[in-house]
């Protein structure tokens, strides 16, 4: 039955085009009677001999205007009344939408229910009357800014040919009384006028949180999410650091809402109130029932189903009322996550096809670093780094972006515009010490890194920074990836006591960096014996390790443990830290293969040199001599 209901959907038959001709022509019917009219009585009067309009009576000016200022008081009053009503949405037509589902690119894992609720909305008369279902009347879309919610619901109503209101919800807010339950009554008579007229209408609220937050009478604890290993992370001198923290969910108590909440709630269960004929129709017929024995009763008209399809969106699913949730109102939840690999680089194709580029980035290796080097990244934030580079060729007086420009664009998205700062020599050497530890333990003990940017420009709260990431997209992290944090946060640490024989206030955020990873370790993850979870409990998770006793001397040995595992390694490898000091002293910033070519480089002299004492005792053994003669 249900490939039987689709079919008729993909060659272009469905309900939503039936409803929508059979109005058409119910409205040129009407217009055709209204003319027909008109001209009778123009024909009617003239061979009657009458004016076609009636003359206007003989009134005294200074009478006509009093009439008129008080007339014009009272449309203001009535006027600002109905404004403070009013509903504020906007009417897009089908035509007026020039984006279709397929070009919406990196929602494949949710495209294909899209199309399913389309197909659903364009068959819902015979979903409810041959197959006895209840069509879907709501969606809800949730996800990060920018991952396509708003553009897929436009999507959606110009693939299915029906008008688009579009509101935000803090537009339905008003410093009246009162008014903003009036002005979502207004717009759900708006959705079901407008869908009765067309045949089908697809309302969409943008960021519903602002009117549906959970009402005080029915808090509840929202679960805490797993936090997972940031895959992108960030080591610098000075400055507050993205890190691993523990995740809790509030709930919103706020006042005044409750009364709107409960509006959109009713609103939402009147899809299919009677329209106004309807109800004084059915007036009638109640009162002749009242004179009318009960076998002889009159039917009353039931209200007609409206092809509504109600979309709303937010990135905060969790603050809204439960009520809001159930099936009946929104029926079906659609999670709007960050592209994957495949998706940002079909974003990548896409929107390379409409930006002038070289030659060069056609080739898909090349497309395929950008899409690897996006991990995380939101649809949007993927053509604004192509925009970036746009301008960043503009500003070399070309007009083709090059791969270099979007590296550039990357790089100052990653980690912000760089800074002039006149350090003095011994604070310039310092910091570039300190941030040749961090690339160094990350090159030794994270091989499944990427290096991206080293530098001692300051950029944003950071005097100096190193920017790393995974080299593969991955879900999860293991044991081995978090203490390989824990020990890259510790390497600028351990290059100045080495170095200096004492630290200085630059590692305090790489500090805090290492203390958010080791408590994931601790109080999420279970890795360091003890299977207790600091993310039961509603409470930030480094606070939480910190303060019991036990938890916090194990926070204290992973650390101390990472700290000797590094000052190990560098006291070995002395040489790579002096080779990327001196490299960042002369060129202030390495970019990707530039800080692996300068440690390979030094490695390579350091096995040369090594390799020369053994050299000469072999040599020396054969000829029968010692090294020294």
């Amino acid at each position: 039955m249900a490939e039987e209901l689709i079919s008729p959907i993909r060659q272009g038959a469905h309900d939503i085009a039936v409803e929508r001709e059979r109005m058409r022509r119910r409205r040129v019917y009407r217009l055709a009677a209204v003319i027909l009219l008109a001209e009778a009585w123009v024909i009617t009067a003239a061979l009657l001999d009458r004016p076609v309009l009636p003359r206007l009576p003989a009134m005294d000016p200074f009478l006509v205007t009093i009439v008129i200022f008080f007339a014009a008081m009272l449309l203001i009053v009535v006027l600002t009344t109905v404004g403070t009503s009013r509903s504020p949405h906007l009417v897009y037509r089908p035509e007026q939408v020039d984006v279709r589902l397929d070009d919406v690119i990196g929602i494949d894992p949710v495209k294909e229910d899209v199309r399913r609720s389309i197909d659903l909305f364009q068959t819902h008369r015979r979903f409810a009357d041959q197959m006895g279902g209840t069509p879907r009347r709501g969606l809800l879309f949730e996800g990060l800014p920018g991952t396509g919610k708003t553009l897929t619901a436009k999507a959606m109503a110009a693939e299915a040919g029906v008008p688009f209101l579009f509101v935000s919800a803090t537009s339905f807010q008003s410093m009246y009384y009162g008014a903003t339950a009036r002005k979502i009554r207004a717009y759900f008579r708006a959705l079901r006028t407008t869908a009765r007229r067309e045949g089908g209408a697809i309302g969409f609220i943008e960021e519903i949180d602002a009117i549906a937050l959970r009402r005080g009478g029915m808090l509840g604890a929202a679960p805490s999410g797993v936090p997972s290993a940031a895959s992108a992370c960030v080591s610098s001198s000075s400055g507050p650091l993205p890190g691993l923290r523990g995740t809790t969910t509030n709930a919103v108590i706020s006042e005044g809402t409750g009364g709107v909440v409960n509006e959109l709630l009713v609103q939402m269960q009147s899809f299919d109130e009677p329209t106004g004929l309807d109800k004084l129709v059915n007036r009638m017929i109640a009162a002749v029932n009242l004179l009318l024995p009960g076998h002889k009763q009159l039917k009353q008209r039931r209200p007609g189903r409206a092809p509504i399809l109600l979309i709303a969106a937010t990135n905060r699913a969790d603050s809204l009322d439960p009520a809001l949730l159930r099936p009946g109102r929104f029926d079906r939840h659609l999670t709007f996550s960050a592209p994957d690999a495949h998706g940002r680089r079909a974003l990548v194709d896409h929107f390379l096809a409409r930006r002038s580029h070289e030659v060069s980035l056609d080739d898909p290796v090349l497309r395929d670093r950008i899409a690897a080097a996006t991990n995380g990244w939101t649809p949007v934030m993927v053509e604004h780094l192509l925009d970036e580079a746009l301008v960043n060729a503009l500003r070399r007086g070309s007009t083709t972006m090059s791969f270099h420009d979007v590296e550039q664009a990357r790089i100052t998205e990653m980690v912000g515009i760089g800074q002039p700062v006149r350090y003095t020599e011994a604070e310039q050497r310092l910091i570039a010490t300190h941030e040749a530890g961090h690339a160094t333990v990350a090159w030794l003990v994270a091989p499944n890194r990427t290096l991206e940017v080293l530098t001692i420009i300051r950029r944003g709260d950071a005097l100096g920074l190193l920017a790393h990431n995974d080299c593969e997209e991955v879900w999860t992290h293991s044991q081995y990836d978090l203490q390989a944090l824990v020990q890259i946060a510790m390497g600028g640490w351990v290059a100045e006591e080495l170095f200096y024989g004492h630290t200085s206030t630059g590692p305090a955020s790489d500090l805090a960096a290492a203390t958010r990873t080791a408590a994931q370790m601790v109080g999420a993850a279970g890795m360091t014996g003890s299977l207790v979870s600091f993310l039961a409990v509603d409470r930030d998770l480094v606070s939480a390790v910190l303060a019991d006793h036990a938890s916090r001397e194990q926070l204290e040995g992973v650390l101390d443990e990472a700290r000797s595992s590094v000052r190990r390694l560098l006291s070995r490898n002395r040489h790579l830290v002096e080779a990327l000091r001196d490299a960042l002293l002369e060129r202030h910033e390495l970019i990707g293969p530039e800080i692996t070519d300068v440690l390979e480089r030094a490695q390579s002299m350091a096995e040369v040199r090594a390799a020369r004492p053994v050299l000469a005792q072999a040599v020396a053994g054969r000829i029968g001599t010692s090294p020294a003669a």
